[in-house]
């Protein structure tokens, strides 16, 4: 990107915000003076003054927060280019020690300039020159179209892509003509924590490192962390895999709410850590009682003192006990994941979608299928276009059924911002009973129970939802808000096999008559004669030749298929 043409379309922005600001404010004070804007008349008995007055506040926020994307991208722009200013000033033959140097001092110098650490300013030029890097990405941010933080989102997930990988997943969802484009709300409409949540799971599909290996590492470094806080307070941080945290969150949570009651004057975020510290320091007890027996706890247990010791409370007891703590059980909350076809198969390796979690390695979710989890339920997807085929259940009842294929579909609380992804959101009617509405698909999302009261009880409405996308929103002051869609992409096929759509993409705009018309003109084959002349016309036996009796009872034998190995060519219905 140019540097006269980065300050003029920065500056031009930026402008256009401070007037549309002034305006705004001339008008409030008008209203608040009692005259109306622009004409020095008395304000009419028509115009609501207060709701007037609280729309200019909302107007004002918007602009204000386009304006404060405008002013990163312009700082984003000058923190970049200073730097490579600097670096065109460095003599040529000047040697790595001092060309680090260089680059060092001008770090310093934006710290001082914003009165930031040293490792903040490093990295926001880090960060401003991966944005400026990509010309659609910075484009959207000078225009306010997005805000500083979901400029960095893009700049954290395409960390360890190629150039290639790295302007794919720009263009995915910054370019409408890509050849396929993000769905649903664009990446300025929604928070940032759920637009990077869609970041990642495009990246977790295009990465050229397999998520298989990826994981492989991630799982090598799981760990407990211990942090003293004030108060006298501290936390607990684990580091696992996503589906056993997603249990543990879900089990806690699911027990809290059975917990809840008029009795129960502890809330349910005091709950989760209550109930966690109750499992865990009763089976810590447990083990503890084990090895107190046995050994020290810094020391190794060992089975080496031969079988006499084997008396339920020497090694051999003490080292069962500490096996079946450090054993992981499957888990058992109610999840959902999503698993392409193939890739529960074993044909590809594909991600899975783990509810609450997002992309799983293929291995992970094979074994939650296989290991026969009470309460996974795995969704099938197409694998012609990535849309969920049917939800495996255990049991028919409808309600149930219907409540997991919402949760499948919404994938959290539909209300716009809203981040809530635990299992126990209400399935709320958008269209209430009362009022006609039905208990379908189309007429029922997730909500949390914050906003399925605030639902209730203001003029929020949702849109109405369809099979496989959410409900939109518009709010009390007429802004719409578009739904979060789940993104689904057509899953990987195994190696050497086309799918027969692809197929016939491939072959529709092949040109066939002139193809046709280069063909021989070969002469058609000549009719086959009967190899005997004992055969009958069928059209000549009565219904009662005794004929028929000995032909049906011949074996029937169809001929060899010639596409038996053919049938992943064929489009699944």
């Amino acid at each position: 990107m140019g540097i006269s043409s980065g300050v003029g379309a920065g500056t031009e922005g930026v402008h256009a915000s401070v007037v549309a600001l002034d305006a705004l404010d001339r008008e409030d004070a008008f209203l608040a003076s009692g005259t109306a804007f622009g004409s020095g008349a008395a304000v009419g008995s028509g115009v609501d003054v207060l709701q007037r007055r609280y729309e200019i506040r909302l107007e004002r926020l918007e602009v204000t927060a386009r304006l404060e994307a405008q002013l990163a991208a312009m700082k984003a722009r000058d923190a970049s280019e200073a730097l490579g200013f600097q670096q065109a000033m460095t003599p040529p033959d000047a040697s790595l020690h001092d060309r680090t140097y260089t680059e060092m001092s001008t770090v310093e110098e934006i710290a001082g300039v914003l009165t930031i650490s040293s490792a903040a300013a490093g990295a926001l030029v880090d960060q401003s020159r991966k944005v400026c890097s990509l010309p659609p990405v910075f484009k959207a941010l000078a225009a306010g179209d997005m805000s500083w933080q979901h400029a960095k989102v893009i700049t954290d997930e395409t960390e360890g892509l190629d150039p290639a990988g790295a302007a794919g997943l720009v263009a995915h969802f910054f370019d409408p003509d890509a050849p396929h484009p993000a769905r649903g709300a664009a990446p300025g409409e929604l928070v940032p924590s759920r637009f990077r949540a869609k970041v990642r799971g495009w990246r977790e599909r295009h990465h050229p490192e397999s998520i298989e290996k990826r994981h492989t590492k991630g799982f090598a470094d799981r760990r407990m962390e211990y942090t003293p806080d004030r108060d006298g307070m501290a936390r607990v941080t684990l580091y696992l895999p996503g589906d056993t945290a997603c249990a543990i969150w879900n089990r806690t949570t699911a027990t809290a709410r059975g917990l809840q009651g008029p009795n129960e004057p502890r809330t349910i975020t005091q709950l989760r850590p209550d109930i966690a510290a109750s499992l865990l320091l009763s089976t810590g007890n447990a083990m503890e009682t084990n090895r107190n027996t046995t050994a020290p706890a810094s020391e190794p247990v060992s089975n080496d003192e031969g079988p006499g010791n084997d008396d339920g409370t020497g090694t051999a007891a003490g080292s069962r006990a500490v096996r079946e703590i450090g054993k992981v059980p499957t888990p058992r909350a109610d999840v959902l994941v999503m698993v392409p076809v193939f890739s529960l198969l074993g044909a590809t390796d594909e991600p899975a979608v783990l509810d609450g979690v997002g992309p799983i390695p293929a291995s992970m979710a094979r074994k939650l299928v296989a290991d026969g989890a009470d309460s996974f339920y795995r969704v099938l997807v197409d694998p012609r276009d990535g849309a969920p085929l049917e939800i495996g259940r255990k049991n028919y009842r409808l309600p149930e059924t219907i409540k997991r294929w919402i949760r499948m579909r919404d994938a959290k609380c539909t209300f716009p911002g809203c981040t809530n992804l635990t299992p126990d959101n209400d399935t709320d009617h958008l269209t209430a009973w009362e009022n006609g509405g039905t208990t379908g698909i189309t007429n029922l999302a997730q909500l949390c129970p914050k906003h399925h009261r605030l639902k209730h009880h203001s003029q929020w409405t949702p849109d109405p939802a369809t099979m496989n996308d959410p409900p939109g929103w518009t709010s009390p002051t007429g802004r719409h808000y578009k739904p979060e869609h789940p993104d689904p992409k057509p899953p990987h096929w195994p190696p050497g096999i086309i799918p027969m759509n692809a197929v016939a993409r491939a072959t529709e705009d092949l040109e066939w008559e002139p193809l046709l018309a280069d063909m021989p003109n070969w002469p058609d084959p000549p009719p086959e004669e009967p190899p005997a002349g004992n055969l009958l016309d069928p059209s000549g036996l009565c219904p009662t030749d005794p004929l028929w009796d000995d032909f049906y009872a011949q074996p029937f034998n169809l001929p060899p298929d010639p596409e038996a190995d053919s049938w992943l060519l064929l489009p699944l219905m």
